[in-house]
């Protein structure tokens, strides 16, 4: 009851004191101009649009031009008309989270689409653009996080706080691979931003790839590819601002965001509508700046606080892994998963291409024998790659050099290791206890 009363009080303090309008004067496309309240808005600001008594259509301001205000929406303009009213709304856009979301699908206006009743609002308000804790107030790197994932867990380690990116083309399998870790991590709670998904797997996504367990401990937060830019962009914000309620409580939070890329588009539809210059492939300059400010958000927070270890896959266009939005991305990461097309072409899942990813946090997390164990798979992965040809061709000769025979012996071993099936799941000491039997460096 009590608990109850503190949420109305907190409810109540948000309600505003008094109500500012302005007018429509410009609709363009998606782009509205208001005028008549320019000087009380910035940028950020959310309006509200009434066409009628009843429908109300929330805006944020992205813009000013001729003293004017430039606004986007987060739903589609039907019923909106010159004179149309715009009412400021006074409070810092926030979100106020609860341990009673856990399980529970939203969209990313923070309202429930899974059919399961309201919403409980928590008394504490999280701003939805926050900033990272202070660098110099930071805690360090924590120990490594079990993804249950054999190829993660020996060749590429994630520890609490990391942040790591996962690149790969359409269709090569990050989507499945994002799931598996979020149903067999040991974080304590994770959230899961789909930004710009596909509106058709958002349900096989939480029934089959998530399952019941991997919902009942995470927050699902959807923004389909077919809604506006703002919704899809605000997706990826009220996804860290979960992650950071649940970090602030002293958790061990997985946040995962799929797709950065998609994210980078709705930017990049929003600089350009309100007027920005294109730059690399199209993207405005401040599609990097906010790249750069969302991936920061997650990592180690400061001292009695949790972490937020991220996983954020990078939707790499054309293949092309150099492409600006891949660049960036691997520059601001600690550390990066390359999922290769031709890796899964030949059935191998998940298609990790091992001797092109790398995780920062290595080799401080694992212990000398650990260590010894990744040098010699990796050695072998890559003696019998550079010789994959001759040896298809049928050109080398057995004996010719012990390395390559036993790199011979080895690979089909390693390649049955690295595959795991989505429903499979292996941990930390079970993962080196296979690699290293196929080694035959046991401990």
């Amino acid at each position: 009851m009590d608990r109850l009363a503190e949420q109305a009080a907190a409810a109540i303090e948000r309600l505003p004191v008094t109500e500012f309008y302005g007018q429509v004067t410009k609709i363009l496309g998606l782009l509205v101009e208001i005028a008549g309240v320019s000087e009380r808005l910035t940028v950020g600001s959310v309006v509200h649009l009434r066409p009628n008594g009843n429908r109300i259509v929330p805006c944020e301001v992205i813009g000013f031009r001729d003293r004017q205000a430039l606004l986007m929406p987060f739903g589609t303009l039907e019923g909106v008309g010159m004179g149309c009213k715009a009412f400021i709304q006074a409070q810092e856009p926030v979100v106020n989270p609860s341990d009673m979301w856990l399980g529970r699908v939203i969209n990313a206006l923070a309202e429930p689409i899974d059919g399961k009743g309201g919403l409980p609002q928590g008394i504490e308000p999280v701003p939805l653009r926050n900033r990272p804790p202070p660098a110099h107030a930071r805690q360090r790197l924590g120990p490594q996080l079990d993804l249950g994932v054999r190829a993660v867990n020996s060749f590429l380690p994630l520890r609490q706080g990391q942040r790591m990116g996962i690149f790969s083309g359409s269709g090569v399998g990050k989507s499945v691979l994002l799931s598996m870790m979020a149903r067999y991590t040991d974080a304590d709670v994770s959230v899961i931003g789909l930004v710009g998904e596909r509106g058709r797997e958002v349900q096989e996504f939480l029934e089959d790839d998530l399952g019941p367990d991997g919902l009942a401990r995470s927050v699902v937060i959807v923004a389909t590819g077919d809604e506006p830019a703002l919704m899809r962009r605000q997706a990826a914000y009220l996804t860290l601002a979960v992650a950071e309620y649940f970090r602030n409580q002293g958790r061990q939070v997985l946040c995962l965001i799929d797709s950065v890329t998609r994210f980078a588009m709705a930017q990049r539809e929003i600089g350009l509508s309100a007027g920005e210059p294109p730059t690399s492939k199209g993207y405005p300059p401040t599609t990097f700046g906010e790249l750069s400010r969302l991936l920061e958000r997650a990592g180690a927070g400061t001292a009695g606080q949790g972490a937020i270890t991220g996983l954020f896959s990078v939707l790499v266009e054309g293949d092309d892994h150099n492409e600006p939005i891949s660049d960036a991305a691997r520059g601001i990461l600690d550390g990066h998963i390359v999922m290769d097309r031709k890796i899964a072409d030949r059935g191998r899942y998940p298609a990790i291409d091992i001797l092109k990813s790398i995780s920062r946090s290595m080799p401080n997390v694992f212990s000398d024998w650990q260590n010894g164990v990744v040098r010699k798979a990796k050695q072998v992965i890559t003696t019998y790659e550079d010789m994959a040809e001759l040896i298809r061709l049928g050109a080398y000769r057995r004996g010719a050099d012990p390395a390559v025979d036993e790199a011979i012996r080895l690979y089909p071993q390693i390649e049955k290791f690295l595959t795991q099936n989505k429903d499979d799941s292996a941990n930390i000491d079970e993962s080196f206890s296979l690699l290293a039997g196929i080694l035959g460096m046991h401990a």
